[in-house]
């Protein structure tokens, strides 16, 4: 018997944060985004994922207490999509999070799918970062600040220069940056984000700042790993410029594992999307409003996440006033 009777339940759904300690995490997901965390190091929340181990559980409605991987196994198309079914099976593609970082993260980059896939049986790991609130000042790392080789990194490993090498971006909130395989990156202290990822936990961590965790052990670099994976050049194609158009759809970014849209709303928007032929998530990251698609309506706030099924015909947005970002595959 289906989980879901007669079309009606595929209403908008919410999941429960999977929060995570990180060394480097803080506080800002809770004051800034108000989710039920417990701890001073609280680096990020996991939204809306299928990696094994963390997968999310439904937090609205009557399917409250099912997980993604059950509704997907028993409703994998009206859910998801056919085409994203045909691409991606029964493993939901990407991964969605909220990030604080208190203090650097570490320097790391991650694999393409060719080498995730012979190395870990996984994805790679494309995202991107919507920058929500930045401390002033704050920066990322993206990328090398000049073309380098191989050799020339080893030996700023082994001198203790590698961050001499890499750029330095200020950010302020609204900043959007497209992180591709290989690009070597970290995010900065005073910085609370949106990520938007391929389903994928493979993080080659390069330096770490010399931190030691709360046992006081070195966490694990993958200075072997990484060679092979790292894009040496230099190349300005991090930062997304996009129309930020008031009360119209904006797209970001849009690349094979995933499209993203800003819409900053001040009145109501209707979409049709029963060509779409998938699903939809919408990030609340400023405001408030009520997502309705054919099955039912959630309400949604700042720090919160809503996955709407591809079976969708159509979807409605009520606001007066609220920034999302829409995404699709």
């Amino acid at each position: 018997m289906s989980l879901i009777q007669d079309n009606m339940d595929l209403y908008p759904i919410k999941f429960k944060p999977i929060l995570k300690e990180r060394l480097w995490g803080g506080t800002k997901l809770k004051k800034v985004l108000g989710k039920p965390i417990v701890s001073e190091i609280t680096g990020e929340s996991w939204e809306i994922s299928g990696v094994e181990g963390d997968i999310s559980e439904v937090s609205n409605g009557p399917l409250e207490g099912k997980t993604l991987q059950e509704l997907i196994a028993i409703e994998g198309e009206r859910l998801l999509g056919q085409s994203v079914v045909e691409r991606f099976g029964h493993d939901f593609p990407i991964l969605i999070k909220f990030i604080d970082a208190k203090q650097d993260l570490s320097i790391q980059l991650h694999p393409n799918d060719a080498l995730a896939k012979k190395r870990h049986n996984s994805f790679g790991k494309t995202e991107m970062w919507y920058i929500m609130d930045a401390d002033p000042g704050a920066k990322l790392i993206v990328g090398f600040n000049r073309d380098v080789d191989k050799k020339e990194y080893i030996q700023s490993l082994e001198d203790n220069t590698l961050t001499d090498l890499l750029h330095y971006e200020t950010v302020a909130e609204g900043d959007t940056f497209f992180i591709n395989t290989g690009k070597i990156h970290a995010i900065g202290a005073g910085v609370l984000l949106a990520e938007i990822q391929q389903t994928s936990d493979i993080t080659y961590r390069v330096f770490d700042f010399h931190r030691k965790d709360k046992d006081g052990n070195y966490r694990e670099l993958h200075t072997e790993l990484a060679l092979d994976a790292i894009d040496y050049a230099k190349k300005d194609d991090f930062k997304v410029e996009y129309e930020r158009e008031q009360d119209k759809v904006n797209t970001m970014v849009d690349c094979p594992y995933f499209r993203t849209k800003f819409l900053k709303l001040t009145r109501n928007l209707h979409q049709d999307v029963v060509d779409r032929d998938s699903f939809t998530i919408y990030m609340c990251v400023d405001g408030s409003a009520e997502i309705t698609n054919d099955f039912g309506t959630v309400k949604v706030k700042k720090g919160e996440t809503v996955l709407v099924a591809a079976s969708s015909k159509t979807i409605d947005i009520v606001t007066a006033n609220a920034k999302l970002l829409e995404v699709t595959i």
